[in-house]
């Protein structure tokens, strides 16, 4: 790590975070440059702390038209995610806050505590179509100041006394919280989750997502969701060639057996200021296959760190990327995964009025 860059914290400033640095984001005009002052010795500062702001937005009901992603409107309740995934794709969206997406991804988080009220609203205009919202597309909707703030547990509420359907996926065993919600919601076919594991080494999940519970807790989750009667799936995202992609097969055969009936399986992403992130930490965390890892993600990404092309940006391309790929697709026929996540029922969709009062009889 280089010592004269001031955007590097020591190790005791960032302890149980996974990003090394806190490097503005793109959209900043100033960089910090260090400068030797003549003190040797530095103040002592204390680790890092989440803090934790409010925003109003005006909707909350995000659209997506992409071709290759599977839904078309999402929820996002927090922006910046204290699991603090190394490898999050999410990352750069905190520039747009004129914050780092390093360090103050994991780190200055923003919640939107009137997302249940705006959701109401939206669902309540005539005009609106329900189609399944999906939740933890872009953070986790169940990072751990969800046990405070309850926004998810709010739109789910609000999700389940209207009849809409929704599906998830997380980290997050506070989802373990809401199965008495998605419980009933899963049976009436108006819910689905899935829970991604990237790695069963619980050592290297520790290191490149400090704040997520581990492998073997998350494998209990996806127990207690099934039981609870919510159809549930596993999510291998992401691979990582070269550092993950030897526990496709063990990941898929440890879910199907706590009751993962469908599985999904998404290539390392490293869009903008994600590459440079992840590569502090592999030089650091895994300096030994550093070299090896960014060779393999080059090979699957034709030759660079990341393309963003529609549909290969998920599965990447050329013959190393199709090997993974399948290697996923005999594993999932092998152990009799469903080939997709049920489809979910809109027909039961009951529209609430506006300012919350009962819904009518007729």
């Amino acid at each position: 790590m280089p010592q004269s860059d001031p955007t590097h914290l020591p190790p005791a400033r960032r302890r149980g975070r996974a990003a090394l640095s806190n490097r503005p984001g793109r959209f900043e005009p100033h960089q910090r440059e260090a400068v030797d002052d003549g003190w040797a010795e530095e103040e002592a500062l204390p680790p890092l702390r989440t803090e934790v702001s409010q925003e109003a937005p005006r909707r909350i009901l995000t659209r997506n038209s992409s071709p290759d992603i599977g839904f078309d409107r999402s929820i996002n309740p927090y922006r910046g995610c204290e699991h603090g995934c190394i490898y999050c794709f999410a990352r750069p969206t905190h520039a747009f806050l004129g914050l780092s997406p390093g360090l103050d991804f994991e780190t200055r988080l923003t919640c939107k505590p009137t997302a249940p009220a705006l959701l109401r609203k939206e669902l309540a205009n005539p005009r609106y179509r329900p189609l399944p919202i999906a939740f933890g597309t872009n953070t986790d909707v169940y990072q751990p100041i969800e046990a405070e703030h309850r926004i998810t547990r709010g739109c789910f509420e609000l999700l389940s006394e209207t009849r809409h359907p929704l599906t998830i996926t997380t980290k997050g065993t506070l989802i373990e919280r809401d199965t008495d919600l998605l419980g009933e919601m899963g049976q009436a076919g108006l819910a689905h989750a899935a829970v991604s594991i990237t790695t069963l080494d619980p050592a290297l999940a520790r290191s490149m997502e400090p704040r997520v519970p581990g492998p073997a807790r998350r494998l209990r989750v996806i127990e207690r969701l099934a039981a609870a009667g919510v159809p549930v799936g596993v999510s291998i995202a992401p691979l990582i060639p070269g550092l993950t992609d030897h526990e496709i097969e063990p990941i898929l055969a440890a879910a199907r057996d706590a009751g993962a009936r469908h599985a999904s399986m998404i290539l390392l992403r490293l869009p903008l200021e994600v590459a440079g992130l992840f590569r502090e930490w592999l030089e650091t965390a895994r300096p030994e296959r550093a070299a090896r890892v960014m060779a393999r993600i080059r090979e699957t990404r034709g030759g660079a760190d990341y393309d963003s092309a529609y549909f290969s940006r998920q599965t990447g391309q050329g013959t190393y990327a199709e090997m993974l790929q399948q290697r996923f697709r005999l594993s999932v026929k092998r152990l009799r995964y469903n080939t997709s996540a049920p489809t979910l029922r809109t027909d039961l969709f009951r529209r609430p009025s506006p300012d919350g009062a009962q819904l009518s009889l007729f």
